[in-house]
């Protein structure tokens, strides 16, 4: 992430971080969208880097104090911004404001009145009271993509409450299906909920460019930490539906290498026919 200043005199101190985004070779997809981050953490910043990737001109926007929470998030650090933030940050420009300010809110104005894409994840209601709300910003800017990610969406009676990433593993049931048989539930590695929620907003980011081009009006993308993980149980939750039965912390383990060489079933070992119980022993990988 290189730091930036968008015309006339910003109201803060540009951010920057180690290194500079490498400039592509070739043109992406995305070259030509402007994307305004106005996320922090995770999810918001994942989604964002994606569409950098893709070649959209992303322009981080943070605090003015300590900047992104992620930024302190270590060790481990490289230099001195901690590996988290970085891996979620790449390939963007920064620019610090104080949102609290007449001023700093009027810059953000200017920057989202160019801009085609603006991601959020403040808990709801937030940016209406700062005057950066969609309903605001699409009256400005009605070509505005506006992305919002939150713990249970913009609307409905949790709205109000905040998301993280471990209440939302559990309150979907993910934790429940993770670990061994007759285990407490576990939790994974990573944040899955945050992860998730990012890669559904840029989804809906994505598709709702796509509309713009044919409908000639953004959309509000309305993302939630709850419904991302909801989504990824897939054919977990359709066996709950099909069997009216809850599943347990078996699941993740039923068709796994180690669980067919114990205990192998037909359909198991068509989709694991590497396993040791239907076939060659699968390869094993030094840790890195």
């Amino acid at each position: 992430m290189t730091s930036t200043e968008a015309p006339g005199s910003p109201p803060g101190t540009p951010l920057s971080t180690p290194g500079s985004a490498t400039a592509p070779t070739a043109p992406g997809p995305l070259t030509g969208i402007r994307v305004l981050d106005l996320s922090r953490i995770l999810s918001g910043p994942l989604a964002t880097m994606v569409l950098a990737d893709l070649g959209a001109d992303v322009i981080k926007v943070e605090d003015t104090k300590d900047g992104d929470d992620t930024r302190q998030w270590g060790p481990p650090f490289q230099g001195t911004e901690a590996a988290y933030f970085l891996a979620a940050n790449r390939n963007k420009r920064g620019v610090s404001v104080d949102l609290k300010t007449d001023r700093g809110r009027e810059f953000v104005l200017r920057l989202a009145d160019r801009a085609d894409v603006l991601v959020e994840n403040f808990r709801p209601g937030t940016a209406d009271r700062l005057g950066l709300g969609h309903r605001e910003l699409s009256a400005r800017n009605p070509r505005l993509v506006y992305a919002s990610i939150s713990g249970y969406g913009q609307t409905g009676p949790w709205a109000s409450r905040p998301g993280y990433d471990a209440i939302a593993q559990a309150q979907s049931g993910m934790m429940s299906i993770t670990g061994e048989p007759g285990g407490p539930p576990l939790r994974p590695g990573v944040a899955t909920a945050d992860i998730g929620a990012g890669m559904w907003a840029t989804v809906g980011i994505l598709a709702a460019l796509l509309a713009r081009g044919t409908e000639g009006r953004g959309q509000h993308v309305d993302v939630s930490l709850l419904d991302g993980q909801l989504a990824w149980l897939t054919y977990v939750a359709g066996g709950y539906f099909a069997a009216s039965s809850s599943p347990s912390g078996s699941v993740s383990r039923r068709c796994s290498p180690a669980s067919t060489a114990a205990a192998p079933s037909a359909t198991c070992c068509s989709w694991w026919s590497a396993s040791s119980a239907c076939g060659p022993a699968p390869p094993t990988f030094p840790p890195p």
